[in-house]
């Protein structure tokens, strides 16, 4: 699938109104169908028959109320729903970040939920307009009044689920178990089993090619893009990757010989949109846990077992990028190595991962000596002798932090243990 089509359907999944719309309509469509079938006496039933024990029996007078309690109690309990949804928006941005909402807007379960309430107003208006009573041509349509109450114990349901599911959703530790989920699937996406080809070439600089566009990079038609360059015998050398944010006019491209349609074609392979995505972002995921954990970790929030618990998932995620490789991001065809783009490097990850939590955590213990035994742990899984060496480099970081900024003679004294822990386990490795 094309990689903008991809984006696409990326960005349309966070649109929080698409889901309720269409269950909207197929509520009204459904409601329309069953009037329509008892209109032409295709199905339906007397009021007097066996089967009305399981439906509605009643006349149009009990129609018309019945209907009209659904409407007006499914709007409100829509309403309710819609408040609670917002109230735990808020809370998820104070307390975990604002780029979390994201998570939240997309979770179908809200949006299906809200859609079974709106759903459930448009059947009963829509069957509601179809109700004469012996003034008018009676008609009362039976079948489609006892789908309007099947739908109304649906939304009882629902609504006991939604408060259900919005309590669990707003849990610290349901959230960073999902984006870690998202963080697994990201790694198991973006790597390799086998090691990439890798480019010695130097950067071509004979012909520059601006950003056709400005904003976040979000994805890059890759196949497309090397076809291209492989047709008109060049070399692409990308100087950004997704995830970075390119301004107007920059240098997006360096080829090994100027191609006159070359806008054109790096135009068409370049997704950019308004804020990062997940798509082809490696480190979209880790920037989420590691947010989290730098809130946790703020003076207002003070909550050291929260970062603890992200560094622990962090942990998890180099543990399974271990026996994988990252890609290089050189692409050949026909044996010819046609497009080179920057991709992230196992330092690079380790950084996002790490850095700004460390920095944060200087003076809690508790985290300190969570990071330590966390990399202790990878280096024993990790086997490769460089990731070992940036894990190292990680490690020495920390104990300098807690030389720096940790007074406490024993808390120290626990940290300096922890950290020959770590080398002989990397010594031994």
């Amino acid at each position: 699938m094309n990689s903008r089509l991809r984006a696409w359907l990326e960005t349309l999944g966070d649109q929080f109104w698409l889901r309720p719309a269409l269950i909207v309509l197929a509520c009204l469509g459904l409601g329309q169908l069953a009037v329509w079938l008892e209109t032409a006496r295709i199905a339906g039933y007397e009021a007097s028959s066996p089967a009305a024990n399981w439906g509605y029996s009643g006349g149009a007078e009990g129609a018309r109320a019945l209907l009209s309690a659904v409407a007006s109690s499914t709007i409100g309990v829509a309403g309710t729903t819609f408040s609670i949804t917002i109230a735990a928006l808020s809370m998820a941005s104070g307390q975990m970040g604002p780029r979390l909402l994201r998570n939240f807007t997309r979770d179908a379960r809200n949006q299906v939920a809200l859609g079974i309430f709106l759903g459930t107003f448009a059947y009963a208006l829509i069957v509601l307009r179809t109700v004469r009573t012996v003034q008018e041509t009676p008609f009362v349509p039976h079948l489609a009044v006892s789908g309007a109450i099947l739908l109304a114990m649906l939304s009882v349901a629902t609504l006991v689920w939604f408060v259900h599911h919005i309590a669990a959703g707003i849990n610290v530790e349901t959230v960073v178990d999902a984006v870690h989920d998202d963080l697994c699937d990201a790694i198991e996406r973006h790597t390799l089993e086998a090691a990439d080809v890798r480019s010695v070439l130097p950067i071509p600089e004979v012909g520059t090619i601006a950003a056709p566009a400005s904003g976040y990079l979000q994805a890059v038609d890759r196949d497309s893009l090397a076809d291209w360059a492989h047709e008109h015998g060049v070399l692409v050398t990308l100087r950004v990757r997704p995830g970075d944010y390119v301004p107007a006019g920059f240098p997006v491209a360096h080829l090994s010989s100027p191609i006159e349609d070359a806008s054109g074609a790096l135009g068409t392979a370049l997704t950019f949109g308004r804020r990062p995505a997940a798509l082809q972002d490696l480190e979209y995921a880790v920037r989420q846990l590691s947010e989290v954990a730098v809130r946790a970790l703020s003076p207002g929030i003070n909550d050291p077992f929260t970062a603890g618990s992200v560094t622990d998932h962090l942990g998890d995620a180099l543990c399974r990028l271990a026996p994988r490789h990252l890609p290089s991001g050189v692409t050949t065809r026909e044996g010819r190595i046609v497009l080179v783009q920057p991709v992230t490097d196992y330092a690079g990850l380790c950084d996002a991962m790490l850095h700004m939590i460390r920095q944060n955590a200087a003076g809690s213990v508790h985290v300190l000596a969570r990071m330590l035994e966390v990399l202790t742990r990878v280096v024993e899984v990790e086997r490769l002798a460089d990731r070992r060496v940036e894990l190292r480099r990680h490690a020495d970081l920390v104990i300098a932090a807690a030389r720096r900024e940790v007074s406490e003679t024993a808390d120290l004294a626990d940290l300096e243990e922890r950290h020959q822990r770590f080398e002989a386990v990397s010594a031994t490795a």
